[in-house]
């Protein structure tokens, strides 16, 4: 995707009335409707999700809104209010894996999975906004994808469930776009609530809201966009993903979900160095999130932060996809007084995140932003998440 652009939308909510008069301008009337779903943050359970394990995602309130107007024929016309890009057209009997080039790929992409389903896809106008940071590891892609998928299941009257949409954004992120996610993202911007995490089994996609709500403990979730951009579809992700799948084969397993902790010892004398290191962080990960789970539910968030600490741990050493940057966040959060801090998203680049007391909020702030300097880094963008609604129509 391009560099993050300067959208209609305030750093809060995009405005409604000022996405509805761009359309109006562009497309000559009045959209249908405007379909919003959030970007989300992953508070822990990193790379366990195509390994069918646990995650704790939740919905956070940045989001990608699309207008939508439905048209006479089977084309389809794009606009975004990313920099001055101009409308793009295709015919949908043309939609092919690979056809599409830059953010088009993911409306596109939902659109071709819905036609791969049987479901008949209307042509459409449609204009995206989004405040969700590109690449910065706080699903930008599939939040764009989510409200698409939102809008289509209504104006096509298709009637998709949750998990329905999740397979079909999933479908289209894989083979459409040529990234090997799991079905995490999609997930938390269609299920996610206000003031709660979603509890994810990647297995069998049974879902459950968890409170996480950060004020009452006087704590905020900080957010460290560290400007390294990733993408999903390079190629060290993937190569992860081949790891993991690799483990899985020789220890005869279905997935890296059925190795348990104390299972590591034997495997450590089964698997070559870099893929039992690769193993051991989705095995730990995975207890991470159970613990994770259950300190919430038992102490509130505040007794999260050692289990923060060892994933991002895990995740440097183990499955080595941190950068300098991420390590820099992570660790002058930590120093700086956040009770915990870990990169979160596919890696290579991205965000940290670091839960920290809401009294020293302007002291890690100030200290991250100082310490990227004196290192030469891009000043991070640095703001607070709360956990929100998913994916809805909005007018």
């Amino acid at each position: 995707m391009n560099p993050t652009p300067e959208p209609l939308a305030t750093r809060g909510q995009p405005g409604t009335k000022d996405l509805a008069a761009r359309f109006a301008k562009e497309f000559g009337g009045a959209p249908d409707g405007i379909w919003q779903a959030p970007g989300r943050v992953n508070l822990i359970g990193e790379h366990t999700d195509y390994n069918e394990g646990f995650v704790l995602p939740f919905a956070i309130d940045r989001t990608a809104r699309v207008a939508v107007r439905v048209r006479p024929d089977s084309v389809v016309r794009l606009l975004s209010t990313y920099g001055d890009q101009g409308v793009v057209s295709t015919a949908l009997d043309s939609l092919r894996p690979g056809s599409a080039k830059g953010w088009t790929k993911y409306p596109l992409g939902v659109m071709w999975a819905l036609q791969e389903r049987g479901i008949e896809v209307p042509g459409v106008d449609l204009l995206l906004d989004s405040n969700v940071p590109l690449g910065a590891g706080l699903s930008s892609s599939h939040a764009i994808e989510c409200a698409v998928i939102s809008a289509l299941n209504e104006l096509a009257g298709a009637g998709l469930d949750a998990q329905d949409m999740v397979l079909a954004t999933q479908r289209a992120e894989n083979e459409f776009v040529g990234a090997p996610t799991g079905i995490m993202d999609q997930s938390a911007s269609l299920r996610g609530s206000e003031g709660h995490a979603v509890f994810l089994d990647c297995r069998d996609q049974n879902a459950r809201l968890v409170p996480f709500e950060t004020q009452p403990a006087d704590l905020v979730l900080l957010v460290i966009d560290t400007k390294v951009s990733h993408s999903h579809a390079d190629g060290g992700y993937a190569s992860r993903r081949a790891s993991c799948e690799l483990g899985a084969e020789v220890l005869g397993v279905k997935a890296l979900r059925d190795v348990q902790v104390g299972d590591l010892e034997e495997a450590s004398g089964l698997l070559d160095e870099v893929t039992f290191r690769r193993v051991r962080h989705v095995v730990t990960e995975n207890d991470r999130v159970l613990q994770t789970v259950e300190l919430l539910a038992s102490e509130g968030p505040g007794a999260i932060g050692p289990l923060l600490d060892a994933s991002h741990a895990s995740m440097r050493d183990d499955f080595e996809i941190s950068c300098p940057e991420l390590d820099l966040a992570v660790d002058t959060a930590r120093t700086s007084g956040a009770i915990g801090a870990r990169m979160t998203g596919g890696g290579f680049g991205g965000a940290a995140i670091a839960l920290t007391p809401a009294a020293l909020e302007q002291k890690v702030r100030n200290a991250v932003v100082k310490a990227f300097a004196e290192a030469g880094y891009r000043a991070p963008d640095i703001f607070t998440v709360s956990p929100a609604a998913g994916a809805r129509r909005v007018v």
